[in-house]
């Protein structure tokens, strides 16, 4: 572990969205909705060989860790430069008792790039220094994707679901390596990490014996970014079937198990963990319909969820830290009770 530099140039924070600015916000509760949107139109060891190691955070601390041997069965904890500080003074205490480890907030972001081996959590790197410049700590979780050039780092069913459940589960010990606990934990996910992060916080309602079953780690409040948030819908036709049937090994009608009943977020609800379904309008990757799909789907299940459709952004926009899309995530993440490190509670 290490001190980072940072990059060059000041930072600037990202936009926050006045309360009248999230102009297409469908709050969803089993009590219905309350305001409608518009027509719809990616101790552990530390790994030696991560695929990329992610552009360096201002002033931040980053550790990569391994949870499987492959080069994508990695994590990087990155913590707010004050509290890995404070963090490594407690980790060597001059005598007596150890002291009670700070308990801290985390947010797990997850890639997307339609579960293809070429992508990468470095895409979550612009998000994770806005978050670490605010105090919050970050866990970078990484994944197996498909068509690897090796066989071994195949992921597709149940590889990939099986690796983000791995990544997941390894916070509390990546945590107490740094001398942290767990406080409240939020994943929030993009595109196909929108899938992946809807699986997570839904792992706890999977049959045991299933690929993620049993976590040692549940979500408390949960985002999808443009996520493939019905997998059996969306590997039926439309822009991303390709990638949905090679993530899956097949369509609901070539596999011949179970698999899409374990793996769709829809297929699984209710969740039962808060939930934020956020998308731009101008998405013609992951068409807006499948957010308010979800969510009206969610709702009807009895889940607390949030939708927001914003006007003007684009698939690629909840990775720019200074877009509307990630100033809803910002503020529904604070709005939840997510506090940077070192706040009272």
């Amino acid at each position: 572990m290490g001190a980072l530099p940072g990059r060059d140039g000041p930072h600037v924070p990202s936009r926050r969205l006045p309360a009248l600015a999230l102009a297409v916000v469908l709050s969803l509760t089993a009590a219905g909705c309350t305001a409608s949107s518009p027509d719809p139109t990616s101790s552990p060891p530390l790994a030696a060989d991560a695929p990329s190691r992610p552009a360096e955070p201002d002033d931040a601390v980053l550790t990569t860790f391994s949870y499987g041997p492959r080069p994508a069965q990695t994590a990087d904890l990155i913590l707010p430069a004050e509290l890995a500080e404070e963090s490594g003074e407690l980790r060597t205490p001059s005598g007596g008792e150890a002291p009670e480890l700070p308990v801290v907030d985390v947010v797990v972001l997850v890639h997307g790039g339609g579960w293809d081996a070429v992508y990468d959590r470095s895409s979550e790197t612009e998000v994770a220094r806005d978050l670490t410049d605010d105090g919050i700590v970050v866990w970078n979780l990484d994944y197996r994707g498909v068509g690897a050039p090796d066989p071994l780092d195949e992921g597709g069913w149940p590889g990939t679901f099986e690796d983000a459940a791995a990544g997941l589960d390894l916070l509390p010990q990546a945590l107490g390596e740094a001398g942290l606990a767990p406080g409240r934990v939020a994943v929030v996910g993009h595109s196909a990490g929108g899938t992946m992060a809807l699986w997570l916080a839904a792992r706890h309602t999977l049959p045991d014996g299933a690929p993620g079953a049993d976590p040692l780690v549940r979500p408390d409040l949960v985002v999808t970014q443009a996520g493939v948030n019905d997998l059996k819908a969306a590997g039926a036709e439309g822009p991303v079937e390709g990638a949905v049937q090679e993530l899956m090994g097949g369509s609901t009608s070539e596999v011949q198990d179970d698999r899409y009943d374990l793996a769709s977020p829809t297929a699984l609800l209710p969740l039962g963990v808060p939930t934020l379904v956020v998308t731009g309008d101008l998405d013609a990757v992951v068409v807006p319909s499948v957010a308010t799909d979800y969510a009206e789907a969610a709702q009807a299940a009895g889940d607390d969820v949030t939708l927001a459709v914003i006007p003007g952004e684009d698939h690629l926009s909840p990775q720019n830290p200074r877009s509307d899309v990630w100033a809803a995530v910002r503020d529904w993440l604070a709005e939840r009770g997510i506090a940077p490190a070192g706040t009272t509670r």
